[in-house]
């Protein structure tokens, strides 16, 4: 079989960073804490990075499998541009697999389509790319999207931010990372929405171009995150840590799911971490519904969640909220000093920013964030529109 010239680029494929080769033709991916190594041929724990004869590639570096401008507060970031808009993208493909994700038709796709490994068809010379290897790229779903022309369509959407979301941004790092630096010199600001399952390495790579993150932090216990999302523990507060050190704006959500993570002893310790980290950190509390394989969960009580965001501001925290439940009130950002109503939202909609200048109008207190002090005192409400992407959940 004729091999398939590099000159041309192969769609889906590009080498993969932070990798490093072993003697035996394995490779060591060093992208996320599961720390792959990968057989020649075989799939890494993500299903979109494949070890090619010693050579580590991403198969969706210009493959997007959902793009749509969302509210900043679907991500949810509250404290970050309130009432701006963000180019949300995704590729196929995660490190976790979730029982109760929510995006699972994107996130698990390889694990469900793809060959664990694949035979190399013989290469002509060094240059070439194999025809085995060109057809795996191919069989990624989704819309060809260089990093450039991500950037040129966020521009053109008018969103203030481009998130990388839906499925878990480490995973599509190289394209993630060259859109952002292109975003960045367009004005525009980058938001990861993470499982913080992401190693120390790339996460110091990508820093300088990356405005915020919303880490799930999902359990805080050993045991949930072995059984429930094939990950662990220590790892997510390690990179949540260093994303706050490191001068990214962090913002926290933990989906209460009843029967696993909803004990006043959990969520409590939950509060304590994240308040360890910074008071100033947002926490979101937010409702479970049953999907994917978690069908025996019924969704979680709105009185959960009050106890929960009590928890918080109990534990020192200056903002909680209560996700997923529009209406109840626990949506909106109120000043830590005196209780003044700041940001009044509905669901994902900002309806009110009675903010000045980034403080309380009332007691003048500094409230905490990015972007506070480019709005407020006025009625604002988020625009949604559609350009043609697959909706997507920014919970894991």
């Amino acid at each position: 079989m004729t091999a398939v010239k590099a000159t041309a680029p192969i769609r889906g494929l590009r080498e993969a960073m932070f990798y490093d080769r072993l003697p035996d033709g394995r490779v060591h991916c060093r992208l996320c804490p599961h720390d792959c190594r990968i057989a020649d041929g075989v799939l890494g724990a993500c299903g979109v990075r494949v070890n090619h004869r010693g050579t580590l590639y991403t198969l969706v570096y210009d493959r997007i499998a959902a793009n749509h401008v969302d509210p900043i507060e679907k991500k949810p970031l509250f404290h970050f541009y309130p009432g701006s808009t963000a180019y949300s993208i995704a590729t196929v493909g995660c490190c976790l697999r979730c029982t109760f994700c929510q995006n699972w038709e994107m996130s698990q796709w390889p694990k469900t389509h793809l060959a664990r490994k694949t035979e190399w068809e013989d290469e002509a010379g060094p240059h070439d790319v194999c025809p085995a290897l060109a057809g795996l790229a191919a069989e990624i779903p989704g819309r060809a999207a260089t990093p450039q022309q991500i950037v040129d369509a966020a521009t053109r959407s008018g969103a203030r931010s481009i998130a990388y979301t839906y499925t878990e941004p480490t995973i599509f790092f190289e394209l993630a990372y060259d859109a952002a630096v292109r975003a960045r010199s367009a004005g525009l600001k980058n938001v990861f929405v993470s499982s913080g399952f992401t190693s120390a390495a790339p996460l110091r790579h990508i820093a300088p171009v990356l405005d915020a993150v919303n880490v799930d932090l999902k359990f805080f216990r050993e045991e949930s995150y072995t059984h429930i999302s094939r990950a662990r523990l220590a790892p997510v507060l390690d990179a949540i840590r260093l994303y706050h050190d490191l001068g990214v704006w962090l913002e926290v959500t933990t989906l209460v799911i009843p029967g696993i993570n909803d004990s006043d002893e959990e969520l409590s310790d939950i509060a304590r971490f994240v308040r360890s980290v910074g008071a100033e950190v947002p926490w979101h509390v937010t409702q479970f519904y049953p999907t994917y394989e978690m069908l025996d969960r019924p969704p979680t009580p709105i009185a959960t969640l009050r106890r929960a965001r009590a928890l918080g501001l109990d534990a020192g925290l200056r903002y909680v909220y209560e996700g997923n439940v529009p209406g109840e009130g626990g949506e909106n950002t109120r000043c830590y000093a005196c209780g003044t109503l700041l940001i009044e939202r509905h669901g994902h909609s900002v309806i009110g920013n009675y903010l000045r200048a980034g403080r309380c109008p009332e007691c003048s207190a500094t409230i905490d964030g990015v972007g506070l002090e480019e709005s407020g005192a006025s009625a604002l409400r988020a625009p949604l529109s559609d350009e043609g992407g697959v909706r997507g959940h920014d919970q894991e």
